[in-house]
């Protein structure tokens, strides 16, 4: 009986990265008084040029599960955990108000233990992350600043048009079957236009934007084993 029931709640376990746990795929943030532009310095904001989809299995939506997605597309947390520079906030129009990012994760070269070290070092792809999950918009979705940066020397600023490359690169290597940590995932993305601007006015560094936001839609096809990690619904 025991062993039954050890099944079962497996079974159940299981199911709950697959089961796809959100009505929609995001609320645009402007309808709840949000903008699709962060807070990086007063009156100037960086692009969430990508969303991921809260349609998405839910195991990539929380915490532990966008890590282990990103580690599959060559990003990992930053170089020993220590992290330069103040958060950045967005208000995801979801009645949270402006909440700092999530988390902020960097190109790791091919070393999810150490290579963005490398990247701190010379510059590349990063993302910073925040969650639409208020009482407004309790979407689950996860709204993603993506651009490419310069190197330690040149203080980390953007590379010209560095947003449009940011979001074009982490797409590039999202799209398809990507596998980390015996996960198998598999994604699919379409270009939405009129949630941001075109141009540079308001964004930071007056770098220009091409106004294409991507939305992505991720599903675990795999996974090894269950893992209370990626199972614990806290954190969408």
């Amino acid at each position: 009986m025991l062993s039954i029931l050890r099944t079962s709640l497996s079974g159940l376990l299981m199911g709950a990265l697959y089961v796809r746990a959100s009505a929609v795929a995001f609320i645009d943030p402007r309808i709840g008084g949000g903008s699709l532009l962060d807070d990086a310095a007063p009156g100037l904001g960086e692009p969430l040029n990508i969303i991921v989809s809260g349609l998405s299995s839910p195991g990539v939506l929380t915490d532990s599960g966008i890590t282990n997605y990103a580690k599959a597309l060559g990003f990992s947390i930053e170089c020993l955990g220590i992290h330069l520079g103040a958060p950045q906030s967005a208000n995801l129009g979801d009645g949270n108000g402006p909440v700092n990012q999530t988390m902020e994760l960097r190109q790791d070269f091919g070393d999810a233990e150490v290579g963005t070290c490398l990247e701190t070092l010379i510059g590349g792809n990063h993302f910073r992350v925040f969650r639409q999950n208020g009482p407004l918009a309790n979407t689950g979705a996860l709204f993603l600043a993506a651009s490419r940066e310069e190197d330690l020397e040149e203080g980390h600023t953007i590379i010209p048009d560095g947003y449009n490359i940011g979001r074009d690169q982490f797409v590039a290597d999202a799209l398809g079957q990507r596998t980390f940590g015996g996960f198998v995932y598999s994604t699919t993305a379409e270009n939405i236009t009129g949630l941001l601007p075109v141009g540079s006015t308001g964004i930071n560094h007056g770098i220009a934007i091409d106004g294409i936001v991507t939305l992505i839609t991720v599903t675990i096809l795999a996974t090894p084993k269950a893992s209370p990690d990626f199972f614990d619904q806290s954190d969408i």
